[in-house]
C-alpha cells in the first residue's frame, strides 16, 4: 500500500514590517510587474497602430490606383483634346501635357513628404508613460 503525501503548500514570504530587506523585495518586485505590464501595453498599442496602419495603406493603395488609372487616361484624352483645341503638332501636346504632370507630380511629393515628416508611428501614450515609471524608480533607488 501506497502513502500519499500531503502536499506542500508554499507561503508566500512575507517579511515582518520592519524589515528594510522585504520592503526594499516588495517594492522591486512591484517594479517588475510595472515594467512588465508597461511593456505589455506598449506591444498592444503598436500592434493596433500596426493594424490600422495597414488598413489605411490598403485603401490608399486602391485609391491609387484606380486614380493612376483614371489619371492616365484623363492624360492622354487631354492631348488630344489639346491638338483639337489648338492645332499644334501632336508632339507638343504631348510634351505640354507631360510638363504639366510632372510639375503637378513633385508639388503632390512635396506635400507627401512634409505629411510623412510629420508622423510618428511609435505608441506615444504608453511609451511616454513607461518613461515616467522609469524615471521615477530610478530617482527613488538613487
Amino acid at each position: 500500500m501506497t502513502t500519499i503525501e500531503n502536499p506542500v503548500y508554499h507561503e508566500e514570504a512575507v517579511a515582518p514590517t520592519g524589515q528594510l530587506s522585504g520592503l526594499v523585495s516588495g517594492i522591486l518586485d512591484d517594479a517588475q510587474s510595472l515594467i512588465r505590464q508597461q511593456m505589455s501595453l506598449i506591444r498592444a498599442e503598436f500592434v493596433e497602430d500596426l493594424r490600422r496602419t495597414r488598413q489605411v495603406a490598403q485603401c490608399f493603395g486602391a485609391g491609387i490606383g484606380l486614380l493612376a488609372l483614371g489619371t492616365v487616361m484623363l492624360l492622354v484624352s487631354g492631348v488630344y483634346l489639346l491638338e483639337y483645341l489648338t492645332a499644334w503638332p501632336l508632339w507638343s501636346c504631348w510634351a505640354a501635357i507631360g510638363g504639366g504632370s510632372i510639375v503637378l507630380g513633385a508639388i503632390t511629393l512635396f506635400v507627401g513628404a512634409r505629411i510623412l515628416a510629420s508622423y510618428n508611428p511609435l505608441p506615444d501614450k504608453s511609451f511616454n508613460a513607461f518613461q515616467e515609471n522609469v524615471s521615477c524608480l530610478t530617482n527613488r533607488q538613487t
